[in-house]
Order: structure tokens, then sequence, then C-alpha cells
């Protein structure tokens, strides 16, 4: 069973049985339950959404689907076509619709797609919203539109210019400053949507770029997810064109990694450093990322005399965190960029522009700017228990076991030693708790993962 049902959307292999995979049937019956939640929390009877896809092969097929069904419910659709995360949440205002959709699977392999679903700030709708979408789609209480009724359809291919204007705009983006470096960037885009957008932005920027698999055709030459094991030929090609900067994103373009010019990796997680550190050298504030990303960002921020807070794992949580302390920058150690001063939500162009200033101003090299960041190793491991043990229970005796450490209970049990920290999130659907550590050598990290499994079993 490959379709996965939750408050943030839906999402699934293609093919297969309803309800099972993600079919047609099962595309139609959870666009019907968005747009049905709209219309029944909108005080107007004309709404427009925004639709967007990254280039994933099944992407043409369910874009038709969601289109259609929304339209027969009587919904005004904006297609996008060929588009980005980041893009599709820009246009949502600045179109003044009522909400949008972003079909694609971000990371995940090019079998899956799913529904990604935005309110009218281009923001991920909140879990009670999506709890409440999920509600509608189980009961099947759509009302579909008479013919004179049916919503309007049209396209607009003029999103990624307005897009990349606004980040040219930014006061913190210094567009001369890039261009005086003549910077030379490889950019590994997956053969998808960044392999059209990062383009026409590094032009703007000045950059001479070399493209590797940026052909939007949704055939990715290796696993999506911007991992060091699946980059090895982009750090291949930064040596041998003797780039100055190697960037990666994911399908969606919401998550960016960067590489150094001798082909190493700079770090998913020292993305959302070095755009901090260069954000807060400038103006005082606050920075948030998850409680899982890395604590190289608290040591930047409060090198700069700014605050540091981390919030429960997911964007939306982060999003929340964000306003309510009114922050600067945040994101989370995936290589995800929240700048406010844009849109709220992960943008790999707005840190592509920013990380390029940065690295402009500091005038020096990708792997000398690293060196100057703390460094920290991350582990990651599980251990899998049986069904009858209860999950909330363990972590309860876990928290009371390190209650004279700096315990935080706002997602799982995270647990702040002195030099290192674990943070232990049980799984939503299987017996399993993962523990994710942090450290500064990788021996240590790791051995940390192991103690506090030992621990764990100990409890049982």
């Amino acid at each position: 069973m490959s379709l996965i049902k939750s408050i943030s959307g839906i999402r699934g292999t293609i093919g297969g049985k309803v309800n099972d995979n993600l079919t047609p049937l099962d595309v139609v019956k959870f666009a019907s339950a968005f747009g049905t939640w709209l219309q029944n929390n909108k005080n107007k009877k004309d709404l427009t959404l925004i639709i967007g896809r990254d280039a994933r092969i099944s992407g043409l097929m369910v874009n038709s689907l969601v289109t259609a069904t929304l339209q027969g419910l009587g919904i005004n659709v904006i297609d996008l076509g060929l588009s980005t995360t980041p893009t599709v949440e820009i246009m949502v205002p600045e179109l003044k619709a009522d909400g949008g959709i972003i079909l694609t699977a971000s990371h995940n392999p090019k079998q899956w797609n799913a529904l990604k679903l935005l309110n009218e700030k281009g923001e991920f709708i909140t879990g009670e919203n999506g709890a409440e979408v999920l509600a509608l789609a189980e009961s099947e209480d759509f009302n579909y539109a008479e013919v004179d009724d049916l919503g309007k359809y049209e396209t607009r291919d003029d999103a990624f210019d307005i897009h990349i204007q606004q980040i040219l705009d930014l006061p913190m983006v210094d567009v001369e400053a890039i261009k005086a470096k003549n910077f030379k960037v490889v950019l590994d885009a997956v053969n998808s949507t960044g392999g059209i957008a990062i383009p026409m932005l590094l032009d703007k920027l000045g950059c001479e770029t070399v493209k590797l698999y940026c052909e939007p055709n949704g055939q990715f030459p290796h696993n999506p997810e911007p991992l060091k094991e699946h980059l090895g030929d982009i750090c291949e090609l930064i040596k041998k064109e003797g780039a100055d900067v190697g960037v990666v994103v994911d399908p969606d373009v919401d998550r960016l990694a960067l590489i150094d010019e001798k082909g190493e990796m700079f770090g998913e997680e020292y993305t959302l450093v070095a755009v901090a550190d260069y954000l807060l050298k400038n103006k005082n504030g606050v920075a948030i990322s998850n409680l899982s990303s890395s604590r190289a960002l608290r040591d930047v921020a409060q090198s700069h005399n700014s605050e540091y807070f981390a919030s429960a794992v997911g964007e939306v949580n982060v999003i929340t965190l964000m306003k309510e302390k009114n922050a600067v920058i945040g994101g989370e150690g995936n290589g995800g960029i929240i700048y406010p001063d844009l849109h709220y939500g992960r943008d790999s162009l707005v840190g592509v522009a920013l990380f390029l200033t940065h690295l402009a101003k500091e005038n020096k090299t990708v792997s000398e700017l690293r060196a100057g960041y703390p460094s920290y190793f991350m582990g990651k491991k599980k251990i899998e228990l049986t069904p009858e043990i209860n999950v909330d229970d363990i972590l309860s005796k876990m928290e009371k076991e390190y209650q004279n450490e700096n315990v935080s209970t706002i997602d799982g049990v995270k647990i702040d030693f002195e030099n290192n920290w674990v943070h232990l999130r049980k799984s939503n659907t299987e017996p399993i708790i993962r523990i994710y550590t942090e450290a500064k050598s990788q021996e240590e990290a790791d051995k940390l993962g192991d103690d506090i499994i030992a621990k764990i079993k100990s409890l049982i």
C-alpha cells in the first residue's frame, strides 16, 4: 500500500488499486475534498485556485485530473504548468487567489506524486484544516456545479519572471556584488523544474551556469534527495570545470544543497547556517529551525547577539514559530530556507541569491566560508519495538530519566547535553522510535545514538 493521507496532503505511487495507490479516482476525490472545503470556508461565490507541478512523468495526467475536478466544482483555475513549490506559493497572493495546489512528491522517486495544499496566503494549510479536508474526502460529500457554473481555466507563463524579480528586488540581495564576482556555478536540478528556474535566476545574477541534469523530463538520473551519496556526478563536474560552487535542488526546488569548489559537500544543515550568518550580521533578530536541525544555527545566531528558537519538526511548525517570534530567518536542516521578507515557505531560489551575496561580500571560497562555522556531525538511528509496547510511555520514562538535563517535549523528547544532543521522535504509522543525534564528531554522534538505544531497551 503506497497511498499516504495526511494533514498536509495526499501522496502515493501512480497506478494500482483505488485507496491503495495514487490512482485517478483518488486524485479526483482528494481534489474534490479540498475544493469543497474551500467553498465551505469562503464567503464568496467565485473561487480561484493556482496550480503548478514539478516535472514528474505523471505530472500532466495528475494536473489534468485536478484541474478538471476543480472546474467541475465551479472553481476557476490558473495553471502555471511546470513550476516550483515556492513559485506557486508566491503566485497565490500575487494573483489574489483563494488557495493553491502543488503537484509534487518532493524528493520521492519518480513513481510518486502528491497534492500539497495551500491557503490564500500561499502557505500550507494547518493541521486542523488538513484534518477537515481528509474527513470530507472520506465522506465524499461533494456537490458539483451545473453546466453554466463550471469553473474557468487559464494558463500563465510569467510566474518564474515574477518570482525572480521579487528576489532581485530584495534589499539583502546584492545583484551588483554577485555580478562583480563572475561566479561559475554547476547546477544539478535532477531533471525537474529547477532546471528552468535556477538558470534564469543565475543569468540575472551574472553567473555562468554549467547545467547537469537540467532537462525537465521527470527522468531522475539519481535518487532525487540531495544527499552526498547521490551527488557523485556533480562533485566531479565541479572539479573538472573549475567552478566556484555547486547548487543542487530537489524536484520541487524547496531544498537547497551546496558543494564547494573542491567538490566537497557544504552540508545541507549549513545552507541555513550560512544564509543566517549573512542576514544576522546585518540585522540582529531571531533565527528559527526545528528540533532536529544542527546546533550550528544557534551558535551563529549567538555570535551576532541574536536569539535562536527551535520548533517542532515540520515546515508549518517552523513558520508558526517564525511568525510568533518575528524571525529574520528560519528553515529546516534539510536545506530549506524560509526568508519572510519574501514569503513564508522554503525557497531554494532566494536561498541561492542570499548565499551568493554572502559569498561575494565575504570574498572567500566556499570551502573557506564553511571552515568558519562550528563543525557538528549528525547521526540517525531507529529502534523497532513490538506492537504491544507503549511508545509514549517509553518517551515519558526517557524524559524523567534525563530530567536534570535541558529537555524539550515540544516534539517527542529532545535532550540537550553540554556538548551534544539527542532527539527521540515516534513514528505515526509503526512502533518505531527515530533517534537523531548531533555531536562534535561522527563517532561521538553514533555512540550517543547507541547509548540511547541501550537505555531505552533497559527501560522496556
